[in-house]
């Protein structure tokens, strides 16, 4: 398991690279969706392979340690068996939703206590527990406990709180490093908030670390765009060249390409589906709101550029109907249209980055998708 960069953009820090996991080959910059329980909202695993040509998904240690619990996950003999998806997965440590579920939660030196959501049981996630769930998970790449502060927050604080991370990183790298766990890749996290002074420690911190891949959290959160742009721009010079680099939570099509250009290989964000549910679809010509009166009769294809078979398939009036109606049908074929679009600007973005022109290409390209119809 290990990452291979092809070609760097002569006029961006935009690559082209290719990470072997144990379930399968991914080629960079790469999208996605999010898997928070073991299902991409509104999609069967066939659409994910098939339609929108996944090469991995995400999903969510937190929530599937509270449900369907370990037990079933280890009968079943991992998270891929149980949701029959046999493509790479990552999944997260569950940090940010043991801080933004539980109001009870208490930061500890050794970890975090909280409670469920679900029963208001007492739990608590220490950095060797979180991998050793993740391994009952079966993932390909699996992420360190973190604590994601909220923004904004003071610099004394989001001081400590990158120090109390990089305490767990540590243990956690030892414990992973102690292991025979072969098959899994562990990645480190740098955070620091909007601080750059604190994102350049941190990021040469996990660099030492000489993990597998490198992300970047705590980003995304509420943040303008061009701070996020600018902590990713301060952060991607110290991380080594022969290592992923993930920018987690990220983001809108335009938010990929600018962070793509800086030097991002991997993303993940629930708006495609999220916004596919509320009737906004992205395409290569801009933004599309269904629910819009014009579309209503508009019998023309969804989008006759698409690259799913729903986009021919499906008029947009028969789709606003649908989404007026709250017939669960438009948000999954929504769905799908979102995430096969996202697939293809990664897709996109690779082969021009691998042709040499993808500075060019972005420019003309964001204009495009950040464009309402």
């Amino acid at each position: 398991m290990n990452f291979k960069l092809l070609h760097t953009d002569p006029n961006s820090k935009a690559r082209a690279g290719i990470l072997h996991t144990a379930h399968g080959d991914i080629e960079t910059p790469v999208f996605m969706p999010v898997g928070t329980i073991g299902s991409v909202r509104g999609v069967t695993q066939p659409d994910l392979e098939k339609d929108i040509k996944a090469q991995i998904i995400l999903g969510n240690t937190y929530h599937l340690y509270i449900r369907p619990g370990m037990e079933v996950l280890k009968a079943a003999g991992g998270l891929h068996n149980f949701m029959n998806w046999h493509k790479p997965i990552l999944t997260d440590s569950g940090g940010f939703q043991v801080y933004s579920l539980s109001p009870t939660r208490k930061i500890k030196d050794d970890g975090v206590e909280f409670t469920s959501y679900l029963d208001g049981s007492k739990h608590f996630f220490t950095p060797k527990s979180v991998l050793d769930i993740q391994q009952i998970i079966g993932s390909d790449i699996v992420m360190p406990l973190d604590e994601c502060v909220s923004l904004p927050a003071e610099h004394n604080y989001v001081r400590k709180s990158v120090q109390l991370t990089h305490k767990w990183l540590k243990e956690a790298k030892i414990y992973h490093d102690s292991r025979e766990v072969k098959r899994q890749m562990l990645f480190g996290i740098i955070q620091g908030g909007t601080y750059a002074d604190l994102r350049e420690e941190s990021a040469k911190f996990v660099a030492d670390l000489d993990m597998d891949g490198n992300a970047i959290g705590g980003l995304s959160v509420g943040e303008p765009a061009e701070e996020m742009y600018a902590m990713t721009d301060k952060v991607v010079p110290f991380l080594p060249e022969n290592k992923p680099r993930y920018l987690m939570g990220v983001g809108t099509p335009d938010n990929l390409l600018e962070s793509v250009a800086l030097g991002i290989d991997m993303f993940d964000c629930v708006m495609p589906t999220r916004n596919a549910r509320n009737g906004w679809l992205f395409t290569k010509n801009g933004i599309v709101n269904v629910r819009n009166s014009k579309w209503k009769d508009d019998f023309s294809p969804l989008d006759p550029d698409g690259e799913s078979p729903v986009d021919l398939f499906y008029s947009k009036a028969y789709l606003r109907h649908l989404h007026m109606c709250k017939e669960l049908l438009g948000m999954m074929i929504s769905s799908i249209h979102n995430l096969a679009f996202y697939t293809w600007l990664m897709q996109e973005a690779r082969r021009h980055i691998l042709a040499g022109d993808f500075a060019t290409w972005k420019v003309d390209m964001v204009k495009k998708v950040t464009t309402r119809l």
